[in-house]
């Protein structure tokens, strides 16, 4: 199964997973998918063409449901908004190896575990990262607004950045030398 959209979302930051659960569970959203780990390999070709372009290829290795993801660049606007074509694969590694031959190797390793739950036209993501607690809000710009305002959100609190880019801010931050964003037991 393929998808070919206009991916509009955004981020909101929280200082635990209990207070982002409880934030959540406030909104009477219905659950969509389970805690389970995301384990995300972004690819480039040797000159960094993808990278230079704004654009983003993404094998996700997922328990039972992997994914191969283009994303294009971003596109101002107060949520984040991007072309995503993404379609499910059967082997994440096997398609890592393909992608090899072609050109793209990995470059950022980034994990999480992550749950989700629906309202309206809205998916509320709960991101527990290495680096910290998200809520991630993918929907329509009006639902976005909408749901973070009934998280007691404003514009104000919306991260349009990448888990990338927030990896890196971290890491300038702590000091830390890692080289991926992934939990130390995986």
């Amino acid at each position: 199964m393929a998808t070919n959209d206009i991916e509009r979302e955004v981020k909101l930051a929280f200082p635990s997973l209990d207070a982002a659960r409880q934030a959540v569970a406030t909104l009477g959203a219905t659950p969509l998918r389970g805690r389970r780990l995301q384990d995300d390999a972004l690819l480039d070709s040797a000159d960094g063409a993808l990278r230079a372009r704004g654009s983003v290829l993404r094998v996700r290795d997922e328990a039972g449901q992997n994914h191969l993801t283009y994303k294009g660049p971003v596109q101002p606007g107060v949520v984040k908004v991007r072309e995503e074509l993404e379609t499910v694969i059967g082997d994440a590694e096997t398609t890592l190896r393909i992608l090899g031959t072609l050109g793209f190797s990995p470059w950022f390793r980034y994990q999480k575990y992550r749950e989700e739950l629906a309202l309206e036209d809205v998916v509320i993501a709960i991101d527990e990262t290495p680096i910290g607690v998200f809520v991630e809000l993918e929907g329509s710009e009006h639902g976005i607004q909408g749901v973070a305002a009934r998280l007691g959100r404003a514009q104000a609190d919306f991260i349009l950045d990448s888990y990338r880019t927030l990896f890196a801010a971290w890491k300038a931050r702590t000091g830390a030398a890692l080289e991926h964003m992934v939990f130390e037991d995986a």
